[in-house]
């Protein structure tokens, strides 16, 4: 009877609930927003995240795991309970997924929580979830942008000049962005792709996409081509890779590859865009990336070593240019063209598979070293000297 009358509580709470949870600790409270459903207040699991140690774990089906510090709760969408060691408890509404998402009931962070996981309790007074300061630290979560370059009716270059399979810019960085972002998230990093299918993304947008999801870096990939204007040998010999950021040109090859890549603008089909050769609109706009261009060319080293590794083709350096597809990236962002479809040879090689495995796992060792390297230094400022 008094569960009973406890699931009635709930539920009338849950018709005037607020519209986000707060999460307080002795320095910072934050609102976790509170999705409204016919049986009641839910929370996105993972939006947690942004507070509690929390890992969610699929389980097959519709089973859960939640893993907050110490302490694993077994769930599953559908089913009004939820397992905490051998104690099975009773919820007032069951678990849901949403757009792939796992929404859990209000009542397992307000009541379940504090009860099984040390170091949380709950204020009655203030509605508010309270961590101790004993409480396990969140860990920080990373979020790398990933751009695979052109797409859709742009194919980008298309090589080798002479000799072996065609190949099309886009396929390739398409490829190696899905294997990048494979690479990051067995490191334990949450990514972002720019595309996902083989359309066109606007160059200005996917810094813009990057922004939305709160990146901590944003990394383009493209294949590389030779100049129609080189002299036909120079055209097939050329070879190698390259990494990016953002500042004003400072070679003609540089600017070469700046207008090559930029080239998409024109298949956007929006009248109203800016030119790509407006020296004013690019300063106006790259102010804001002003901050991160030191870190943006750290970055860039970091990729050129790792590449270095396992690269046939000569390191061509880090360099930097005006592309458009980082200008609108508030973060360190870098370009990597990561050889030259037009020659024979590194056409081949880009196309292979396991070369391709070889490169992701190599620009995703140089991320995971910068963002080691940045935490140091943000912990630790008088370590950067």
């Amino acid at each position: 009877m008094m569960m009973l009358a406890a699931f009635v509580a709930f539920q009338l709470a849950a018709a005037t609930s607020p519209s986000s949870l707060v999460i307080r600790d002795e320095q910072r409270q934050t609102r976790i927003p509170v999705v409204a459903s016919a049986t009641g207040p839910m929370i996105r699991a993972d939006a947690l995240a942004q507070v509690l140690p929390i890992e969610i774990r699929g389980g097959g089906g519709s089973s859960y795991t939640l893993k907050v510090g110490d302490t694993s709760l077994e769930l599953e969408a559908g089913v009004p309970t939820v397992r905490v060691r051998n104690d099975t408890i009773r919820l007032a509404s069951a678990p849901q997924v949403s757009d792939g998402k796992l929404l859990i009931p209000l009542q397992l962070v307000s009541d379940v929580f504090p009860s099984t996981v040390p170091n949380l309790r709950w204020d009655k007074d203030s509605a508010q979830l309270v961590v101790s300061a004993s409480a396990p630290a969140k860990r920080q979560r990373r979020t790398v942008i990933v751009d695979a370059g052109h797409g859709g009716v742009d194919n980008g270059m298309k090589g080798p000049i002479s000799g072996g399979p065609r190949i099309y810019e886009k396929n390739i960085t398409f490829s190696v962005a899905n294997r990048l972002g494979q690479q990051l998230v067995s490191r334990g990093v949450d990514v972002v792709y720019t595309r996902t299918t083989d359309t066109l993304i606007a160059l200005d947008d996917r810094g813009r996409i990057a922004n939305r999801a709160g990146g901590n870096l944003f990394i383009s990939i493209h294949v590389n081509a030779s100049s129609p204007r080189w002299k036909a040998k120079e055209q097939r010999n050329a070879r190698g890779f390259e990494t990016y950021f953002l500042s004003e040109a400072k070679t003609e090859d540089a600017r070469r590859v700046e207008q090559m890549e930029n080239e998409s603008i024109r298949l956007e089909g929006d009248s109203s865009a800016k030119s790509t050769e407006d020296p004013l609109s690019f300063i106006l706009s790259a102010m804001s990336q002003n901050e991160h261009l030191r870190e943006s060319s750290q970055l860039a080293e970091l990729i050129q070593q790792r590449l270095g590794r396992i690269h046939p083709g000569p390191s061509r350096g880090v360099k930097q240019a005006g592309f458009r597809v980082l200008i609108t990236a508030s973060m360190p962002a870098v370009l990597v063209e990561i050889g030259f479809g037009t020659n024979a040879a590194e056409a081949a090689y880009l196309s292979n598979p396991g070369k391709q495995d070889a490169i992701a796992s190599a620009i995703a060792d140089a991320a995971m070293e910068y963002l080691e390297r940045y935490e140091g230094r943000v912990k630790s400022p008088a370590g950067d000297r």
